[in-house]
């Protein structure tokens, strides 16, 4: 009996730890099919059993905000936001969605202080920064008088 656990367990093991590292993936891939099929309900329970299998997952994080966004849950959607960019400082989609909120907020220091790191690392959405500069200077000119 000692024989048969000691081939049987690291088996056990080695199947568990596969199936948990694919669960992983499977969490966040099913969960962005969902929200693609705007199924944001259903999405957001894959992307939050996601997270409790990996905590560190700023994709996660960031389509939880993109659902907190499409129900207008500014509060939810900027502790989503916020939390993915303590994972991942340079992730510009989080960043240009938090310049869009402080932007609604009129808190144009925020945006101001948020544009200067997404120029930094901005790859595929710099065009994006330019059209929030543009409507800031729009703005701004009737703040400072």
């Amino acid at each position: 009996m000692n024989k048969f656990f000691k081939i049987i367990s690291p088996v056990f093991f080695l199947v568990f730890f596969i199936n948990t590292a694919f669960s992983k993936e499977n969490f966040f891939d099913e969960a962005l099919k969902m929200y693609q099929d705007k199924k944001y309900d259903d999405a957001r329970f894959m992307l939050e059993r996601n997270i409790v299998f990996n905590p560190k997952d700023a994709k996660s994080y960031l389509y939880l905000a993109k659902i907190y966004n499409h129900e207008e849950n500014q509060r939810k959607e900027e502790y989503n936001l916020d939390t993915a960019l303590l994972i991942e400082p340079n992730n510009e989609e989080a960043i240009l969605m938090l310049m869009k909120i402080a932007l609604k907020k009129s808190n144009y220091s925020k945006v101001k202080e948020l544009s200067q790191t997404f120029v930094k690392v901005c790859e595929k959405l710099c065009d994006e920064n330019d059209e929030i500069q543009k409507s800031l200077k729009n703005i701004e000119p009737e703040n400072e008088s």
